[in-house]
C-alpha cells in the first residue's frame, strides 16, 4: 500500500488489542509491517486470523523463545525502522530482544512498547484489560447512570484510544527525531497514562467549577436537554449534540418548541421539564423519521445507527468509511491524505505465509531456512 509512510519497515511481535491496531494504523500509512507470530494456536483460540487488524501487513512464525528465533528477530532489526512489542515489562529482555539488544543492532531503531500499566510502577507487572486500565484514570467512574455499576466503552477509550493512538503518535515522533539524529528512542505508551491525558478536559472544566464526580450531571455526560440520547418511536434512538445557542434554537425551531415556554438553555429550574418535554416529542415520530427531518440542518441531532447501518448512511459512503471486502466490513483508512488514493481492496496477511520469503530477502540461505525448519525454530503456513 502506498502512503507518506511507504518505506518504513516495522516490526509487530504479535499480541491483541491495542499493538496490532497500531500496527494496523501505520500499515494504513503505507509502513511495511511485518508481523512476528508465535508457533501454535492464537492468544485467544479461534480468533484473529480473520481480522481487520491484519490487513496490509506480512507474517511469519518464529519461536523467539528460542536462541535461534531471538536471532531472526536480531536480524531483521537491522533493517527495520521501529518494533511494536505488547508484552509485560522484562519479557522481551528476557527473550533477547529487547531494547538494549536490538539497538546494539540498529540504534535508530524506534522500540515501541504498548503496555496497560506502563513500563514502571508498583502494577506494572500485573495482568490487566481495558476496563481496569480505564478504571483507575476516573474515566470509567464517570460513566453511565448516577448509582448504578460504571458501563465499560467497549475497549475504546482504553485499549484504542489511550493505547494504540499513543502509541502510534510516540513512533512517529520517534521516527522524525532518528531521521533528524541517527538515534532511535523507547516509546513507552501505557494506556492509563493515554487515558489520562484524554481526561484533560474534565479537569480543565472541574477547575472552571463545571464538572462534578456525580454521574449524569455534567455537560457531555448525558445529564443536559441539549446533549443526550431521545427513544423514537420505533424503541430506536436520537442523539441531541446542540451544545451552542445557535444550534439549540434551531433544534426548538424544527421541533417548533417555543423558547419562551421551554424555558433557558442552560437554567437548572427548567432542566428536568425540557428533558420530559423532549422525550415526549420525539417519541411521537420513528427513528428515520426524525433522521429525515433533522438532516442537511445545523441543528446537531442525528440517528443512533448499529455497526451495520453505519455501513449505509450517506456520509460514511462518502467519506468510503466502511467498505464490504470478501464478506467482511472494512473500515476505510484514516486519516486521509492528499497524496494518497483510498484503497479498492485489503488483504489480510495469513499465518506464516511469508516465513520463507522473508527469511531469503534477509540473507538466510535455503539450507540455512530448511535446518531451520526442521528444527522448529521458524514454521510456514502450509494452508
Amino acid at each position: 500500500m502506498s502512503g507518506p509512510l511507504s518505506g518504513f519497515k516495522i516490526i509487530e511481535l504479535a499480541g491483541i488489542g491495542p499493538g496490532p491496531y497500531a500496527g494496523q494504523l501505520l500499515a494504513d500509512m503505507g509502513a511495511e509491517i511485518l508481523v512476528v507470530e508465535r508457533p501454535g494456536g492464537g492468544l485467544i483460540p479461534g480468533s484473529g486470523l480473520q481480522s481487520v487488524d491484519r490487513r496490509g501487513k506480512k507474517s511469519i512464525i518464529v519461536d523467539i523463545r528460542k536462541p535461534e528465533g531471538a536471532a531472526i528477530v536480531l536480524k531483521l532489526v537491522e533493517t527495520a525502522d521501529a518494533l511494536i512489542e505488547g508484552n509485560r515489562p522484562g519479557v522481551t529482555e528476557r527473550l533477547g530482544v529487547g531494547p538494549e539488544d536490538c539497538h546494539k543492532r540498529n540504534p535508530k531503531l524506534v522500540y515501541g512498547r504498548m503496555t496497560g500499566w506502563g513500563q514502571t510502577g508498583p502494577w506494572s507487572h500485573l495482568a490487566g484489560h481495558d476496563i481496569n486500565y480505564i478504571s483507575i484514570t476516573g474515566a470509567l467512574e464517570a460513566m453511565g447512570r448516577d448509582g448504578e455499576p460504571p458501563f465499560p466503552p467497549l475497549n475504546f477509550v482504553g485499549d484504542y484510544g489511550g493505547g494504540s493512538l499513543f502509541l502510534v503518535s510516540g513512533i512517529l515522533a520517534a521516527l522524525l527525531k532518528a531521521q533528524k539524529t541517527g538515534v532511535g528512542e523507547v516509546v513507552d505508551a501505557a494506556i492509563i497514562d493515554g487515558v489520562s491525558s484524554m481526561m484533560g478536559i474534565v479537569y480543565s472544566l472541574s477547575s472552571l467549577g463545571l464538572w462534578q464526580t456525580k454521574r449524569k450531571a455534567n455537560l457531555l455526560d448525558g445529564a443536559m436537554p441539549y446533549y443526550r440520547c431521545y427513544k423514537t418511536q420505533d424503541d430506536k434512538f436520537m442523539a441531541v449534540g446542540c451544545i451552542e445557542p445557535q444550534f439549540f434554537a434551531l433544534m426548538l425551531k424544527i421541533l417548533e418548541i417555543d423558547p419562551e415556554s421551554f424555558g433557558p438553555q442552560n437554567h437548572p429550574k427548567f432542566k428536568n421539564a425540557q428533558i420530559e418535554t423532549l422525550e415526549k416529542i420525539f417519541a411521537s415520530k420513528s427513528r428515520d423519521d426524525w433522521a429525515e427531518i433533522f438532516a442537511d440542518t445545523d441543528a446537531c441531532v442525528s440517528p443512533v445507527l448499529n455497526y451495520e447501518e453505519a455501513a449505509n448512511h450517506p456520509q460514511n459512503s462518502a467519506r468510503g468509511g466502511l467498505k464490504s471486502v470478501n464478506g467482511m466490513v472494512h473500515p476505510g483508512v484514516a486519516p486521509k491524505f492528499s497524496s494518497d488514493a483510498e484503497p479498492e481492496t485489503f488483504e489480510i496477511c495469513d499465518k506464516g505465509e511469508d516465513t520463507r520469503s522473508v527469511l531469503q530477502s534477509a540473507g538466510y540461505p535455503d539450507d540455512v531456512i530448511e535446518k531451520l525448519l526442521g528444527q522448529d525454530v521458524i514454521f510456514e503456513n502450509k494452508g
